[in-house]
């Protein structure tokens, strides 16, 4: 199979979301995709750029996604956040995962981050298999906590 890595432009958001609501029915919450192809637009390609999106592409068919972006750590200082790494159920096992990975560990290297980090959800084994293969560690003993939309207005309303 012949694929390569690059840069995602606008004309591969239409396919980038397809792939990010893929995901969605795969971790079991179809209906939680809320953005949308402007949405992508504009954090991929208006200033300020919120993210940087790579893709795998095979057959001119985009059939994977690395969406990244920067963040700061109080303790290490620049790092850089893999928000998702997604392959098309029917490429899984092809190496668009390990070539996506690596573009996303270069591309931090290049910016000087000391650490790339994202999440993984726990019955996801096949990709904490492939993250540890890879020399991640998987920190079992973190939780991710988060305030949804309307936790952040109910927060608000009692301050």
């Amino acid at each position: 199979m012949t694929f390569f890595i690059r840069k995602a432009t606008k004309k591969d958001l239409p396919r980038v979301l397809e792939l990010i609501v893929e995901l969605a029915i795969f971790e079991k919450e179809p209906d939680a995709v809320e953005v949308t192809i402007e949405d992508l637009e504009k954090g991929g390609f208006e200033d300020p750029k919120q993210f940087v999106c790579f893709v795998a592409e095979c057959d001119d068919v985009v059939e994977g996604i690395a969406l990244v972006y920067k963040r700061f750590s109080t303790w290490k200082g620049s790092i850089l956040h893999l928000e998702d790494l997604i392959i098309s159920q029917q490429k899984r096992g092809t190496g668009l995962g390990t070539a996506l990975l690596d573009e996303v560990v270069k591309y931090g290297h290049s910016l000087g981050v000391k650490r790339v980090s994202w999440e993984v959800i726990d019955w996801n084994e096949p990709a904490i298999t492939f993250y540890e293969s890879k020399g991640a560690k998987v920190m079992r003993d973190w939780d991710v906590v988060q305030l949804n939309e309307e936790a952040i207005k109910n927060y608000i309303a009692n301050i």
